[in-house]
């Protein structure tokens, strides 16, 4: 190993502590070698679940708005070093700097947001049966939350499970994926600059197998809040249920997107575009497939084929002025690859891109890619395909698109674009899912709640009801 490259320790009760198994983290743009993270021993887990208990009945008892300030003194730090942290992330998930620095700033104006609810935790007052009692709804911490990253957004998910964990009055327990480890240790040396109170927040990091499995299982942890696959969040709903530990899981997504003929094509082509390519298209909530009227569809796919085959793909890092940078690792790759071909062989029609681009061996590249000629049966309109490519499927009416948007195991977001009122009201009515945007691009706000149903997750985050996702409820019968 090259001894001049980071290496990185456990964080763990207010202090590091390093490992004796290393976890090597390359650039998935080059194959760099970037630096290595401790696959954190079982006992050290222990030690971190025990050190985030320890601390959390004095963290509860903290007034919310001081527990405010600390997140707010961490966004500063956040902001402070901006520049580097977005450096950091493009270097080891692969996204364009300019969308990493969008990532690190948005996390800090999460960390504040968040903070702000430390005002603006209720409970409720009801009115009683009896003649002199009183009833009370009083919001508690749960107590410990394990928080497990995903590689896709990595530095961002740990403001959306410390934060609103934090300002609850929960401690925390935090593992990154060790595709991405490297941006959380970052954020953990931040911390420890910080006078948050030792144990309060933890980091330790390893494969699901072990670290996430021991994390999921444990009886010490009082709520699992994980992203990532419908398969990995199987396992760990299963790994949780022998101590009925309270799950938050955002999971997988098929987004449908719904263009009738009396849209704004150029919108439609502009937005449906961007979330193909946004972080090569490994976003869960972004578009995945689309059923475009037919009397715009070729118009549709003529537009939209030539705004993907103009996309910039390359080392973000090494070129200037690009719009997306590498899928996350060779398995990601060969993934999209294969679905492609089985769509290919299925019948679809590939107008732009359809290959792995030829980099010179360098990095996990494929061609920004539009397929028409789509069915509903075909493995490309049902599963999800995270990567840079948009499958097309011909409708004749709303009604079609609704149903077949409606048409899958997933249920997290959707869209569509329309200039007919009654025909965005009624994709609100009847497009099951837990959001739906309409004639815009396929990205959340922090006020609102990100929320699936089906094998899209269960509970949500952001906004209040995120918030109080972290609560638990407490009712007090007082007689007098």
């Amino acid at each position: 190993m090259n001894e001049s490259l980071p290496i990185y320790q456990s964080y763990i009760d207010g202090a590091f502590a390093a490992g004796d198994n290393l976890i090597e983290v390359f650039n998935p743009a080059n194959g760099q070698l970037l630096g290595s993270v401790p696959e954190t021993s079982l006992s050290d887990v222990e030690r971190a679940i025990a050190a985030a208990r320890a601390a959390q009945k004095g963290w509860a008892r903290k007034p919310a708005n001081e527990r405010a300030g600390y997140l707010h003194r961490i966004a500063s730090k956040v902001r402070d070093n901006a520049e580097r942290l977005a450096r950091i992330i493009t270097a080891e998930q692969g996204k364009v700097l300019g969308l990493a620095l969008v990532e690190v700033n948005f996390t800090a104006d999460y960390l504040d947001y968040m903070a702000e609810w430390g005002r603006r935790l209720e409970g409720e007052i009801l009115t009683s049966d009896r003649p002199g009692e009183n009833i009370f709804v009083f919001r508690k911490p749960l107590g410990v939350i394990a928080g497990i990253l995903p590689w896709n957004f990595p530095f961002f998910l740990i403001a959306r499970k410390l934060a609103p964990a934090l300002i609850t009055g929960n401690t925390i327990v935090i593992k990154p994926s060790e595709e991405t480890p490297i941006n959380c240790f970052e954020f953990a040396r931040l911390l420890a600059e910080t006078d948050l109170p030792k144990g309060v927040v933890n980091i330790v990091s390893g494969r699901g197998a072990t670290v996430g499995s021991a994390l999921s299982s444990h009886s010490g942890v009082d709520m699992v809040n994980f992203t990532g696959s419908v398969a990995t969040g199987s396992r760990i709903m299963a790994a949780a249920a022998g101590n009925i530990t309270k799950l938050n899981l955002e999971l997988g997504g098929k987004a449908p997107a719904i263009v009738l003929a009396d849209a704004d094509l150029g919108l439609a082509v502009s937005a449906i575009t961007a979330s193909r390519v946004i972080n090569t298209g490994q976003v869960c909530n972004c578009a995945e497939r689309v059923y475009v009227q037919r009397k715009v569809a070729d118009q549709f796919i003529d537009q939209v084929s030539a705004a993907m085959a103009a996309t910039r793909y390359g080392d973000p890092l090494a070129e200037d002025n690009l719009d997306m940078g590498p899928l996350i690792n060779q398995a990601g790759l060969d993934k999209v690859a294969q679905m492609v071909k089985t769509a290919v062989n299925d019948g679809a029609q590939v107008i732009t891109g359809g290959s792995v681009a030829d980099r010179s061996g360098q990095g996990f590249h494929y061609q920004p890619t539009v397929l028409a000629g789509c069915q509903q049966a075909m493995e490309i309109m049902r599963h999800e395909i995270f990567g840079p490519v948009l499958p097309i499927q011909i409708i004749d009416d709303l009604d079609e698109g609704i149903a077949l948007a409606n048409d899958c195991e997933f249920g997290l977001t959707s869209s569509i674009y329309t200039k007919d009122l009654s025909s965005a009201m009624r994709a609100c009515n009847e497009l099951d899912f837990g959001e739906t945007y309409i004639n815009r691009e396929n990205f959340e706000a922090m006020q609102g709640f990100h929320a699936g149903v089906r094998k899209s997750g269960i509970g949500g985050a952001d906004g209040k009801h995120g918030v109080y996702e972290f609560t638990h409820t407490h009712v007090v019968y007082l007689q007098i």
